[in-house]
């Protein structure tokens, strides 16, 4: 309960109230002084404010403590939550009944592993059938390329001299295939050359029989020397 306030004439009377009712009768103090006195001072105001901001931070630093151990319980609920550890005692217990019942039947186990297992054949149950031929599919496929898989585990060692051999051996296969190049784009330009040979020859040789039968005849540019050979001769 707020206590009264000492300054209001309305109050209980006391003896701020007597003073204050004798100050004003005579004069010495108005209503207005008393209305203005009334008043909160700014300072007051701002300390409430910083009353309040400081609650909010702590509201606030409370709610963000209650998230991270949310988060905390939810990454470790695997381990903390009675769910997940019934679950891990009852697979514990499973394995726990497992091996006393390997213990309670160690002495059998131990006649029967030192009994050769030749040509017998050892009881499974038929739900298991299935998954036997499908692991000894896997045994023959292993089998078949178990040769393959140790030749590449042979070849590890080496395997960064046979990346610089392919590495040079893809280099001089671009310049060979380069000089490949270069040589069919000159076997192209000779075979035009001789296409354009062949047809001039028959060409000229039509021209020098005619000159012949006109009795005027220029030597060739390709036959000149052979004509002054046969010249001298004769």
């Amino acid at each position: 309960m707020a206590a009264a306030n000492p300054w209001d004439p309305a109050s209980a009377p006391s003896a701020a109230g007597l003073l204050l009712n004798h100050l004003v009768a005579s004069g010495i103090v108005t209503e207005e002084m008393l209305d203005i006195s009334k008043n909160t001072a700014p300072c007051f105001v701002n300390f409430s404010r910083l009353q309040q901001i400081s609650d909010l931070q702590a509201k606030i630093y409370q709610n963000n403590l209650e998230i991270e151990l949310l988060k905390l319980e939810k990454d470790t609920a695997d381990l903390i939550h009675p769910t997940y550890l019934v679950e891990k005692y009852d697979v514990l217990q499973s394995m726990n009944n497992h091996l006393e019942a390997v213990l309670k039947e160690k002495h059998t186990i131990r006649q029967r592993l030192l009994r050769p297992m030749c040509q017998e054949n050892l009881p499974m149950e038929a739900v298991y059938h299935r998954y036997m031929v499908h692991m000894l599919e896997l045994a023959v496929t292993f089998i078949e390329k178990m040769e393959t898989n140790l030749e590449i585990i042979r070849n590890i060692p080496h395997l960064d001299a046979n990346l610089k051999k392919m590495s040079k051996a893809l280099a001089k296969m671009d310049i060979l295939v380069n000089k490949t190049e270069e040589l069919a784009e000159n076997i192209l330009k000779w075979r035009d050359l001789q296409k354009e040979i062949s047809l001039y020859i028959p060409r000229m040789l039509t021209e020098e029989n005619h000159l012949h039968e006109l009795d005027i005849v220029p030597p060739l540019p390709f036959l000149s020397k052979a004509h002054t050979e046969t010249s001298d001769a004769k």
